[in-house]
């Protein structure tokens, strides 16, 4: 059986051209084959990144968030209360007014008071400045590495400058020693990034997220096996680009900085759109769509890749929605201060007989109340 499954899953009409077959692309002194089995050391490598980035962030991160006056903001510890936890737990983590009113009668408690323990404790569920700090530290040092080796393996390519020589000879094109450990560095990432990612910062975009990396770890996977790795190389250079500057952008956010933020915020946003809005449809997509009929008769493999370039483009398309949204608020005087895919922090408020209590309503509103009388409404951003 699994040796059948493996026959049919390696048929050479899937992966190659109809006038070739995997004999033709056998190792010889002039020509090196990309091979599946080269990936195995990726797996050995994710965990190692792991380590790498578990020293990085306390040894280098830490040190640099102290040194910018990143500053955890002290949370108050919900009053343990088994009938709200539990509800917490397996019930909802924003229950309605209803929800309100019947725990408060099981409790003794008024709803504000429940209100307010919901608010607490879904605060201590939400990660730390600090933490989010060091992620985004992580994930500069990479990106930033990951681009510079890029562009040393790529710098003197003719491809890299006429995308049509892309296709010259493919699929015969010799594995070349900058591609084989581009390839293996930026997949070991992306994949410690899919075993860390129950440990990392969630956002609103958690979903796309892990779409995004199963997207990008099978467009890496599937164009080493068929030796779509020139234009490989070209689609993870252009990612690193914006990724640089986003990652940029939320530390200086994260320490504060607002200026630096709405500067490269700015730049982050061209970037975005030049590389992955217009070049990556129109060039890259173009450049697998188009010039591969040149050489050869489409076959399952071409439509595939291209199937999976689609998939990151729409990708691109909305997370270039959300970039809009904060654009917007920029172009009408708003400080970039928050990530539209954070999911922040709440006000928690003060006891019931304090100075000022803030609540919010699913609606997003914040009513400010001092003693019981209710001051303002204002809108949570």
């Amino acid at each position: 059986m699994s040796g059948t499954f493996s026959e049919w899953f390696w048929w050479d009409r899937l992966w190659l051209p109809g006038n070739l077959t995997w004999a033709d692309l056998e190792d010889n002194d002039e020509f090196i084959s990309a091979k599946p089995s080269h990936l195995y050391v990726t797996v050995p490598l994710a965990l190692i990144f792991l380590v790498v980035r578990y020293l990085f962030e306390r040894l280098i991160a830490t040190p640099v968030a102290a040194f910018l006056g990143v500053t955890e903001k002290t949370r108050r510890k919900v009053e343990h209360n088994a009938i709200l936890e539990r509800s917490f737990t397996t019930n909802t983590k924003n229950p309605g007014q209803a929800e309100i009113d019947g725990l408060s009668k099981k409790c003794s408690w008024s709803s504000m008071k429940v209100e307010r323990w919901f608010r607490r404790r879904r605060n201590q569920d939400r990660p730390g400045v600090l933490k989010k700090f060091r992620e985004a530290s992580w994930r500069l040092a990479f990106y930033l590495g990951s681009f510079i080796s890029g562009i040393i393996a790529l710098h003197d390519k003719p491809w890299f400058y006429d995308l049509r020589k892309i296709w010259i000879g493919y699929p015969k094109q010799s594995l070349l020693d900058s591609q084989y450990w581009y390839y293996v560095l930026v997949i070991s990432f992306y994949l410690s990034l899919v075993l860390s990612i129950t440990f990392d910062v969630k956002r609103k975009d958690f979903r796309e997220q892990i779409i995004h990396h199963w997207a990008t770890l099978t467009l890496l996977a599937f164009s080493w096996c068929g030796n779509y790795i020139r234009i490989g190389t070209i689609v993870l250079l252009i990612h690193d680009a914006s990724d640089i500057l986003l990652e940029s952008a939320k530390i200086f956010n994260y320490a504060k900085w607002e200026r630096f933020c709405n500067g490269i915020f700015v730049v982050f946003a061209f970037v975005f759109m030049v590389t992955r809005i217009i070049f990556f449809p129109f060039w890259i997509i173009h450049c697998t769509w188009v010039y591969p009929n040149e050489h050869y008769v489409p076959f399952f493999g071409y439509y595939f890749f291209n199937a999976v370039l689609v998939i990151l483009l729409l990708l691109h398309i909305f997370w270039w929605c959300l970039i809009l949204r904060m654009v917007k608020k920029f172009l009408f005087g708003s400080l970039l201060t928050e990530d539209e895919r954070s999911d922040n922090e709440e006000d928690e408020g003060e006891d019931e007989d304090g100075e000022t209590l803030s609540t919010e309503g699913k609606d997003g509103h914040v009513k400010v109340t001092n003693g019981g009388r209710e001051g303002g409404v204002a809108k949570r951003h």
